[in-house]
C-alpha cells in the first residue's frame, strides 16, 4: 500500500488543526480545502501515473486508509471511493508494493514494474501539485489582468501588509495580517487611514498607541515614530481587507496574460523557497519565518475572509511548497524514493530490503521530528 509518510503526516496536521477550532484564527474550510485538498490531489497525480502506465492499482480514495471503505465506482479493476472516517488527503493502494504483504512476487505489480515508470510512478505526485499551482495561479493572473479600478469597500478592516525592518512599528512588535482597530484617538476601520498617518506624522517621538487584533486577541502595542524631515514615521505598510473591485470582460488574451503570471511567480517562490531551505539547514533561519501546517491553516482562513483571489494564490503557493518538497532527496519522501531507485541503477544492484527499509524509516522518524517540532512552534505562536 503506498501511503507516503508526507501524507500521512500533513494528514495528521490536519486533523490536529481541526481539533484547535477553539483557538481564535483558525478556521474549518481552510484545513479542508487547502490542505486537504491539495494532498489529495498529490496522490491522484500518483493515481493517474499508475494507471496511465498499466500498474495495478487495487484502491483509490478519498482520505486516508483507515476505517471502512465505502466503494463508489469501479475503474479498470480498481475500487474507487471514500474512507468516511478519515475525510482527509488520500492513499493509492498498488498491487506488489510493498515486499512483505501477499502480491509482491505478482508479475505485474509495482516491484516488477520497469525503473523508469516506477520513477514517473513517484514523479506523479510532485507534477500534480505543480500543475495545481500553475492552474491555480493563472486564474489569480487572469483576474488581476482584468482589473480596471479597484479601491477599498468602505468600513472594510484594514491589515498590516508590510511592516519594515528596523523601523519603529517592527521594534514595537507590529506584525503582517495584524487587523488595525485603533491608531491614538483614531478608531478604524470607521475612522479613515489618511487620519491615522496624520496623527502619527504629527506625533514624531511620541509614543502612539496601537491596537490591533491578532489571531483572535486584542492587543495594544505602542510605537514611537521615527523624525523624518520634521514628521513621524512608523514604517507600515496598510491594506483594506476587502476591496470594491471593476473588471472589463473576458479576453482570450488573458489566457497568455494569465500563464505568464503564473510562471513569474512560480519562478520567484521557487527561488524564494531555495534560499529559504539554504538558509535553514545552516540555521540562520528565524522561527518567525517557519511556519507549519496549523499556521497555514491559519494564514488560509485569513485569505479565505479576504477574497477568492487571496485563497486561490494561497492554495497555489501551499501547491508549490508541497512539490519541492516532495521532491527533495530525503528517504520516505518522493524524492528519496527516486534518488534510491537511481542509486540502485547506478550501482547496478539493488540494496536489500532491509536496508531499504531502515533508510526509509529513518526518514519517516527525522520527518515526524521536524513536524513535531514546526506544530510545536505554530501552537506557541497561536498562545502569544
Amino acid at each position: 500500500m503506498t501511503v507516503r509518510p508526507l501524507t500521512v503526516l500533513g494528514s495528521s496536521a490536519c486533523a490536529l488543526a481541526l481539533v484547535q477550532l477553539h483557538w481564535p484564527g483558525v478556521g474549518f474550510w481552510g484545513p479542508v480545502l487547502m490542505l486537504g485538498g491539495l494532498i489529495f490531489l498529490h496522490e491522484l497525480g500518483h493515481f493517474l501515473a499508475a494507471k496511465a502506465m498499466g500498474m495495478p492499482v487495487e484502491e483509490f480514495a478519498f482520505g486516508l486508509p483507515f476505517g471502512p471503505f465505502v466503494r463508489v465506482f469501479t475503474w479498470r479493476e480498481t475500487k474507487v471511493g471514500i474512507r468516511p472516517l478519515a475525510l482527509v488527503g488520500g492513499y493509492v493502494k498498488l498491487a506488489g508494493f510493498n515486499p512483505e504483504e501477499p502480491g509482491a512476487d505478482d508479475p505485474y505489480g509495482f516491484l516488477k514494474q520497469p525503473a523508469w515508470r516506477r520513477l514517473l510512478f513517484y514523479s506523479g505526485g510532485v507534477l500534480a501539485n505543480l500543475a495545481t499551482t500553475l492552474v491555480l495561479f493563472s486564474l489569480v493572473g487572469i483576474s488581476q489582468a482584468r482589473v480596471i479600478k479597484a479601491q477599498p469597500k468602505p468600513g472594510s478592516a484594514l491589515l498590516v501588509d508590510q511592516v519594515i525592518p528596523g523601523q519603529p512599528a517592527a521594534t514595537a512588535g507590529l506584525k503582517a495580517g495584524d487587523e488595525l482597530r485603533q491608531v491614538g484617538p483614531v478608531a478604524l476601520p470607521s475612522g479613515t487611514w489618511d487620519s491615522a498617518v496624520a496623527y502619527i506624522q504629527g506625533h514624531p517621538g511620541q509614543p502612539v498607541p496601537i491596537r490591533i487584533v491578532r489571531n483572535g486577541q486584542p492587543l495594544e502595542i505602542p510605537v514611537t515614530p521615527a523624525v523624518e524631515g520634521g514628521k513621524g514615521r512608523i514604517g507600515l505598510a496598510v491594506g483594506s481587507i476587502a476591496y470594491d473591485v471593476l473588471r472589463r470582460p473576458f479576453r482570450s488574451g488573458d489566457l497568455l496574460l494569465g500563464g505568464r503570471f503564473a510562471a513569474a511567480v512560480s519562478w520567484d517562490l521557487t527561488r524564494q523557497s531555495f534560499h529559504f531551505l539554504r538558509q535553514l539547514v545552516t540555521f540562520r533561519a528565524r522561527s518567525a519565518e517557519v511556519a507549519g501546517p496549523i499556521g497555514i491553516i491559519r494564514m488560509g482562513s485569513q485569505a479565505a475572509k479576504s477574497g477568492w483571489e487571496a485563497f486561490l494564490f494561497m492554495c497555489g503557493a501551499i501547491s508549490l511548497q508541497l512539490a519541492i518538497l516532495n521532491a527533495l532527496p530525503i528517504p520516505a519522501l518522493d524524492g528519496g524514493h527516486v534518488a534510491l531507485l537511481l542509486f540502485e541503477k547506478l550501482r547496478r544492484r539493488d540494496l536489500s530490503i532491509e536496508t531499504k527499509e531502515k533508510i526509509l524509516t529513518g526518514g519517516f522518524v527525522l520527518l515526524a521530528s521536524l513536524m513535531a517540532v514546526v506544530i510545536a512552534m505554530d501552537l506557541m505562536k497561536l498562545r502569544k
